[in-house]
């Protein structure tokens, strides 16, 4: 077949994220089992027009807003057999521009992300995503990535029957991981993009009422700048890392003894699993959605309940870590992007033969 993935980012995108990601290991599996892949995104600074990795073409257009519009000019030229839509708050609304088969894949919902897009895009987006799309969209078949997630769809008038569940992979650990100086200092991460709704400052809060403690930040996002004028009280209790290779990223995990992942809404929390992978557990909150199926309470991380005092929680859990990490890393273990791959073909396959 060929199957067009419609996304409003890719990874090599600034503000590329686990999401984006998701997508393009669906696609490389895909691709891999003999189908012809396009991946179309938006452009960006650098990014070629078009080019191929892994098996899969990207194709780039539009900007923020423009890569919605040039969406169907894309359908129309490449006559796929199967269109996944990817609803990042809003879907390309792919439906009404093709005959073909459409998947519509969604991590969580963006009822609480809305806000920061000022009041009147946020409305609309919220008025998009919570009435429009389930309208437009009523009858095809819905991928999402967490019990969590699914339960959003369904209360947004999503048929749960329409609703298959694909888990996040996860990447295997590289094998040239190299082994940091330690400071004797207890070091704390969060590997997140750097927006408001990840809520990075609680993680800051705690570390900054612990003694002989220091949190490394990987990720970089829009919000940095008023992340780094947060810390700066802290002085070097809080590190940015920014963008940082694949060794190096586990190799910060590796020293850790706690993830915190203060979001506000996660579909799954990829990060969660590739810090399990080295028997790292992580603490965040139970109301966040998707980690209350990545994160198994009490056993390979902690949610934090409400009332509860998120610090709290992380001094708790940094006294479990060694009893926790076995558990972590069998629980990480369970997780591939060749598993995610072949249950999502699966979605297409039914999609395409009905």
């Amino acid at each position: 077949m060929k199957i067009l993935l419609l996304c409003w980012r890719d990874t090599t995108h600034p503000q590329g994220g686990g999401s984006e990601r998701y997508l393009e290991r669906v696609g490389e599996y895909l691709a891999a089992q003999g189908h012809e892949v396009v991946y179309r995104t938006a452009k960006h600074t650098d990014a070629p027009r078009r080019s191929t990795r892994n098996g899969v073409r990207y194709e780039r257009a539009g900007g923020k807003f423009g890569v919605y519009l040039a969406a169907p000019l894309s359908i129309w030229r490449n006559r796929p057999d199967v269109v996944v839509d990817t609803q990042n708050g809003i879907p390309f609304f792919a439906r009404l521009f093709t005959r073909a088969p459409v998947v519509l894949l969604t991590h969580h919902c963006h009822r609480e992300q809305w806000p920061v897009a000022g009041p009147v895009i946020g409305r609309l987006g919220w008025f998009l995503e919570s009435k429009v799309a389930p309208r437009v969209y009523r009858g095809l078949r819905y991928v999402t990535v967490s019990e969590a997630s699914k339960r959003d769809l369904v209360a947004l008038g999503v048929r749960e029957a329409d609703i298959e569940i694909v888990e996040n992979g996860v990447d295997p650990v590289p094998a040239d991981v190299p082994t940091l100086h330690d400071d004797h200092r207890l070091h704390l991460v969060t590997l997140s993009r750097l927006v408001p709704h990840k809520r990075i400052e609680e993680a800051i809060d705690t570390v900054a009422e612990m003694d002989n403690v220091v949190l490394d930040i990987i990720g970089s996002g829009w919000w940095e700048d008023e992340l780094r004028d947060y810390a700066a009280p802290h002085g070097d209790k809080v590190v940015f890392h920014g963008h940082v290779s694949e060794p190096y990223k586990h190799a910060l995990l590796e020293r850790a003894a706690v993830h915190v992942l203060p979001s506000r809404k996660e579909g799954w929390g990829i990060a969660v699993i590739e810090a399990a992978q080295h028997g790292v557990p992580t603490v965040a909150y139970a109301s966040a959605g998707g980690v209350a199926d990545s994160i198994r309470n009490g056993v390979t991380g902690r949610l934090v309940k409400t009332g509860e005092d998120f610090g709290r929680v992380v001094g708790e859990t940094i006294g479990r870590r060694e009893a926790m990490a076995p558990a972590a890393r069998a629980w990480a273990a369970r997780f591939s992007w060749e598993g995610t791959g072949r249950k999502f073909a699966r979605v297409i396959a039914d999609a395409w033969s009905s």
